[in-house]
């Protein structure tokens, strides 16, 4: 899932801006003027890597004439001690930029890693991962594209893209089949599912002509007898409370995908960190 230069380019001076303001006054008072470095940035936890194009960007901005290299892949699951970046070049423009790079790279790591291990977690039951809306505001696409890197698959972009009916809009609709039967004939040219809390609810979808069905909170049992009665007639998601003990039990009911929003809001961020060294 390729990021979009300019969006990047953006995003990075704007969280630049953010922290160094009118100046790195440490950095300031600290660095002799000249003093040249070599940065390395290492991973210090297993996972896998993703936001090298934030984190060189970061470093860009600061100073164009730094020399950055990278020294491993994006998106394969990598141990401690991993060798990440390696930039070269003015010690200050290292260090007014270190903090902005490694937030990008650590946060966006995180979402892969944690999408890692929900793929791997449900290996070989043939359903697949997907992600949510639930984003940090203005950086959906950092964090899908890291689902992506980890191996997920990534749902809806927004409100637009595609007509996903929830609860709520199926109580002002009154009722999923009304619901579906509006959504179809109003935006026929977009993918179309709807979220069903009964069994009773899913019979309405698939008699209204629903192509993807949400089975919302339900238990393992419930999930796959639908799939049994479903039997190819809709694609089915499982969603709600899934976490890590509880995600390859809800893949094993024969549903296409699991979608699990703590993937984005409750990642935790992958540990690296930048060491620097002073050249002669």
């Amino acid at each position: 899932m390729a990021l979009d230069p300019r969006f990047v380019a953006d995003v990075v001076a704007r969280a630049l801006a953010e922290d160094v303001g009118a100046g790195d006054v440490t950095t300031q008072a600290t660095v002799p003027d000249g003093a040249e470095a070599v940065a390395t940035v290492t991973q210090k936890a297993p996972g896998v890597v993703f936001g090298l194009d934030l984190a060189e960007a970061a470093f860009r901005q600061s100073d164009d004439t730094l020399l950055i290299e990278r020294l491993c892949p994006e998106g394969a699951w990598q141990e401690p001690g991993t060798p990440v970046l390696r930039i070269t070049g003015a010690a200050a423009a290292i260090l007014v930029a270190e903090r902005t790079a490694l937030n990008f790279l650590q946060r966006l790591s995180g979402v892969a890693t944690l999408t890692a291990r929900y793929v791997r977690a449900i290996d070989g039951t043939g359903a697949r991962i997907l992600d949510t809306r639930k984003t940090t505001p203005t950086l959906r696409p950092l964090e899908k594209a890291a689902v992506v890197a980890g191996g997920g698959t990534s749902h809806r972009f927004g409100l637009f893209d595609m007509v996903l009916i929830k609860e709520n809009h199926v109580a002002a609709a009154g009722g999923v089949g009304p619901a579906v039967r509006a959504a179809r004939a109003r935006f026929a040219e977009l993918p179309i599912e709807v979220e069903c809390q009964t069994a009773a609810e899913v019979g309405e979808a698939l008699e209204a002509g629903a192509p993807r069905i949400l089975l919302d909170n339900m238990t393992p049992e419930q999930m796959r007898a639908i799939a049994v009665d479903v039997a190819g007639r809709a694609e089915l998601e499982a969603s709600g409370g899934i976490d890590l003990d509880t995600v390859r039990a809800a893949a094993s009911t024969g549903v296409d995908f699991v979608s699990v929003g703590a993937l984005t809001h409750s990642a935790p961020a992958l540990d690296l960190s930048l060491i620097l060294e002073r050249l002669p």
